[in-house]
């Protein structure tokens, strides 16, 4: 039976036969489990002690393999997340290099329960520069979704169960100048499918002296091999170069989007892009009784949009609902090392109500816990000055990309 594919009843009786013959030297046998008990504790189960047990027979291999059990086992992970840095290495060889670290670990160890991984994209062709644009663009259902800015290469990797894919690497514009792209990777609910969206924005010659502004936006389906071309958002200006990426939420990639043909100036709305039926909508936080365009940055935070003013973290209670941004603290002021201007994005909510901050000063980042109920804030141990990409949130999954 290949993996994915259902399991039927022969093999249930021979499971329940496997375990009443199960015997040891010095006890009596042991009880027979009903099925839906085993299909319950299994899939309560970490991923990296799954993969183990697939080896114990057969039919734990089919059932740990099962689509159907693959997405009961997602939905029983939301407790079990990762924080997980990204860096890379140019020599001796082209590798990315993946620290995770349970989430947990900001109150207590970073030591504790330290996982690495390392890769080596089979894009690289040996012209890379010494030093790439890589960041994260994301992650989903237990997914990691990185991206670099020299020749847009993309990779999905899942480091529960250690499985990489490149994507094949898409078509850009040749006579153009200050070139520019942003990514987003989401679920597309509809068709049970990933999606990866590239949104490249550039200058392009129509004179010796003017250049005019050029926008196209692609989506690649996991699975395929193409990127499709469709059409640009109808809004105008371009994501901002600061977001690197969009926010995946309800269905939707979220960029902020800036008027200025660079994408330098202050963000001025949200483009909201829908993976099922790939269109358009332009969201501006409305609080107050009004439209507010001083935006600093866009985040997620407890399966909500989110977004920074200054200080003051908003959040969308109701995906495209205006009327539903509230106010869900201010940050307490925080000097940095170098005095430069602090840009703010959450990371992490906790159920207890404390959050995960990224401090991204001019020359240098830090992670901080607040605590919105006492209104304390307190940097963490992490201080990834070898990482050059801000950290994601991963759960763990049995999801091969």
């Amino acid at each position: 039976m290949a993996p994915g594919s259902k399991i039927d009843d022969s093999e249930i009786t021979a499971t329940n036969n496997l375990f009443s013959d199960v015997v040891t030297l010095t006890s009596p046998p042991l009880p027979t489990l009903p099925v839906d008990v085993i299909l319950e504790i299994l899939c309560r189960l970490p991923a990296k002690l799954l993969l183990q047990l697939r080896s114990v027979c057969k039919w734990w291999n089919f059932l740990i393999s099962d689509s159907k059990f693959i997405k009961k086992h997602l939905r029983m992970s939301t407790t079990r997340r990762r924080l997980h840095f990204l860096r890379y290495l140019s020599r001796p060889q082209n590798k990315y290099i993946l620290t995770s670290y349970p989430l947990d670990s900001v109150f207590t160890n970073l030591n504790t329960d330290l996982t690495e991984f390392e890769y080596s994209p089979n894009n690289f062709k040996g012209d890379y520069p010494r030093t790439t644009f890589e960041h994260f663009i994301g992650s989903c259902n237990g997914i990691l979704c990185f991206a670099d800015h020299y020749k847009g290469l993309v990779i999905l990797w899942n480091p529960s169960i250690r499985k990489f894919k490149d994507l094949p690497l898409f078509t850009k514009p040749d006579v153009c100048i200050d070139f520019h792209m942003t990514f987003g990777f989401g679920y597309d609910s509809s068709t049970d499918q990933y999606k990866v969206v590239v949104v490249l924005d550039y200058l392009v010659p129509v004179s010796t002296t003017i250049w005019v502004l050029e926008t196209e936006v692609k989506v690649h389906i996991l699975g395929t091999n193409i990127w499709r071309s469709i059409p640009t958002y109808p809004f105008g200006g371009v994501p901002v170069p600061s977001a690197l990426s969009g926010k995946y939420v309800s269905g939707t990639m979220n960029w902020l989007v800036s008027k200025d043909p660079l994408g330098w100036g202050k963000p001025c709305y949200i483009l909201s892009f829908d993976l099922v039926n790939e269109s358009y909508q332009m969201i501006l936080p409305h609080i107050d009784g009004e439209d507010m365009c001083d935006l600093w940055s866009i985040g997620v935070l407890r399966d909500c949009l989110c977004v920074t003013s200054g200080n003051d973290v908003w959040i969308m209670e109701e995906y495209g609902n205006k009327e539903s941004w509230t106010k869900l603290f201010t940050v307490p002021y925080m000097r940095v090392r170098d005095n430069s201007h602090v840009l703010i994005t959450p990371i992490y909510m906790f159920d207890d109500d404390q959050v995960i901050l990224k401090f991204n000063s001019d020359n240098d980042l830090d992670l901080a816990l607040y605590d919105s109920k006492s209104d304390t804030l307190k940097l963490t141990d992490f201080h990834p000055i070898d990482y050059q990409t801000i950290p994601e949130v991963c759960i763990e999954s049995l999801i091969s990309p």
